[in-house]
Parts: structure tokens; C-alpha cells; sequence
């Protein structure tokens, strides 16, 4: 089971290398998990039932920015280990919105399947250096920082 970040990102690289085109390089990989926030965690584990329910509903992905596209794959619940390949989306079209970033579960809603409603994709604060290089990447997300201005200007 994979735990560093390093050693969960070479796996997806492994992983995503066996499909990519020749030439594709890999830029950043990024750990999320769908679900309501896991702050909610310590209300639902009060409930008896409810937080293993909660819990076992959650999936795990790995966004991953290579130099033409963002590709999406699954993670193991268990080990953290890459999956099946979900999709693979142009960097000019990666159907991103409502990025919120916070200081410890940063969000963002991403549209798996064209047509389907976005997906609420929580990403944990150790994987922050990598969400921000893949949303810089996205000519078309509009990243709020913790104080208000967007990333890259200068806060009032």
C-alpha cells in the first residue's frame, strides 16, 4: 500500500504509461475523493451506521495533468493503487468548476460524462502543490485564494 505521495504518484505514472501516446509527459497527479466534506466525517460517525454508509459511498481518483489532456482514473479504497482509466479530457476543455480552495479540504466539481451532473471532488492539503499545478494549467478555472484574490494577484 502506497502512503507517500511520491510512491502513489510514480504508481499512477506506471499505470497511465502503458495507454498514453508516446511523447506524453506527466506533470502532476492529484489524490480526491467524491462525497459531501469529509469535515461532515465527525457528525456522520455520531450516527451509528450512517459514517460507515458515507464511508463506503465515497470513490477515490487520481487527476492526473499531462502536457495535452487531464486524465482521470480510479484509486482503490484500499491500497490507493491506480485504476481503470475514467476519461481523458483536452486541458482547454477539462470540465472543472466551483473550485474552492481551503486551508485543510479544498473542492471542486468536475463533470465526469458529458451532460451528467458535476461531481464533487475533495482534495486533502497535502496534495495542494499538485491541485495547483494542474488548475494553473486550465485556462478556464478561476481559482479563489484563502484570502479572496485569485491566485497570482495581488490581495488589496
Amino acid at each position: 500500500m502506497a502512503i507517500r505521495r511520491a510512491k502513489q504518484k510514480q504508481q499512477v505514472i506506471e499505470k497511465l504509461s502503458q495507454v498514453a501516446p508516446p511523447g506524453e509527459t506527466f506533470i502532476a497527479c492529484v489524490h480526491v475523493e467524491t462525497g459531501p466534506s469529509p469535515w461532515l466525517n465527525a457528525i456522520f460517525d455520531e450516527i451509528p451506521g450512517v459514517g460507515l454508509v458515507v464511508a463506503l459511498t465515497r470513490k477515490f481518483y487520481f487527476l492526473t495533468l499531462t502536457n495535452t489532456s487531464v486524465v482521470v482514473n480510479t484509486a482503490s479504497r484500499w491500497t490507493n493503487r491506480p485504476g481503470d482509466v475514467v476519461g481523458a479530457f483536452p486541458i482547454p476543455s477539462f470540465p472543472v468548476s466551483r473550485i474552492k480552495r481551503a486551508t485543510v479540504w479544498s473542492s471542486l466539481y468536475v463533470e465526469m460524462t458529458p451532460g451528467a451532473k458535476p461531481t464533487r471532488l475533495n482534495v486533502h492539503r497535502y496534495w495542494r502543490g499538485e491541485l495547483d499545478q494542474l488548475l494553473a494549467a486550465l485556462p478556464q478555472a478561476q481559482i479563489p485564494a484563502q484570502g479572496g484574490a485569485p491566485v497570482g494577484q495581488p490581495q488589496a
